[in-house]
């Protein structure tokens, strides 16, 4: 579709087409995500949110079992392992052919998530830093990559490199300047390795204030020197509610806005969201109208 990447990825030997946007459903096994419309806990709250994924247009599921929100409780490796393990029994149960994405900067979560269950594809909100450095404009460690002394490559770059999945590099960069030169020197990295399948995620919300949110949303564009498709996940995030002194519950159209807007100026390939069925009509009004641009 013209103003996208013209890019595919290989899910488990099967190729998925990003050069038209695509819309990742997510799907939160945990309790304390910031937007509590998210969070499934029992067995039929999680097959009932994956269908719902599906049966609304979403093409990716997208799994998470730590939340990420400023302030949010710490939770072990075992832990997360234990969550996402029970949710991708229950997906893979009802759901066995969908593409699914699995919300994680731990390697070895990602490794269980692509042995035992086939996933396809690793969002890593740390940027690659095990220690996991994400979270609001005041992340203790908003730089990423931290590595031990005898470490030439973070230990997740490694991880999807040798699992052979499609990997999302999410930024905690706080502007276009910064995001694109630490970009180049981790996908090279990432090529080094040996891996193919690359997304990129700006990280809106992630190491970021409200301003420089916006300012990184009217820079997206910039984003296309990188020839890599382009993730945005803005999904009823401060970015859109604190604009309006509102609530992530109040922050549907908002992110509606927000999302076309990635699509036009940024070219967005992937959109993740709560809310797939307004997404996914977004997506169609704007690809109907790219047919006459």
């Amino acid at each position: 579709m013209k103003g996208f990447i013209d890019y595919t990825i290989n899910v488990n030997g099967r190729l998925v087409d990003l050069s038209e946007p695509q819309v990742m459903g997510i799907l939160n096994v945990t309790p304390d995500s910031f937007y509590a419309g998210s969070r499934r806990q029992t067995d039929y709250e999680i097959a009932s949110r994956a269908d719902q994924i599906v049966a609304e247009g979403g093409t990716i599921i997208d799994i998470g079992a730590f939340s990420t929100r400023p302030g949010a409780a710490q939770v072990t490796a075992d832990e997360e392992m234990k969550r996402m393990r029970h949710a991708l029994e229950i997906v893979r149960g009802v759901q066995p052919d969908a593409v699914l994405s699995i919300d994680t900067f731990r390697p070895e979560v990602a490794k269980m998530s692509v042995e035992e269950f086939g996933a396809g594809i690793i969002n890593d909100v740390s940027e690659g830093n095990v220690n996991g450095a994400f979270g609001g404009a005041d992340a203790s460690n908003p730089e990423g990559n931290i590595l031990k002394d005898d470490e030439e490559y973070p230990q997740m770059f490694r991880m999807v490199a040798q699992l052979g999945v499609a990997y999302i590099l999410m930024s905690t960069k706080p502007d276009i300047k910064t995001m694109l030169m630490a970009f180049a020197k981790e996908v090279q990295q990432l090529r080094d390795l040996g891996a193919k399948d690359i997304i990129l995620d700006p990280g809106f919300g992630f190491g970021k204030t409200l301003e420089q949110n916006y300012q990184l949303l009217a820079d997206l564009g910039k984003l296309r020197v990188m020839e890599l498709p382009l993730l945005v996940g803005v999904s009823r995030k401060s970015m859109i509610y604190r604009l309006f002194d509102a609530t992530p519950e109040e922050a549907l159209n908002g992110t509606t806005v927000v999302n076309v807007i990635s699509m036009l100026q940024g070219g967005a390939s992937i959109l993740r969201v709560h809310d797939v069925k307004p997404c996914v009509e977004a997506v169609g009004i704007v690809k109907e109208m790219m047919k006459y641009v």
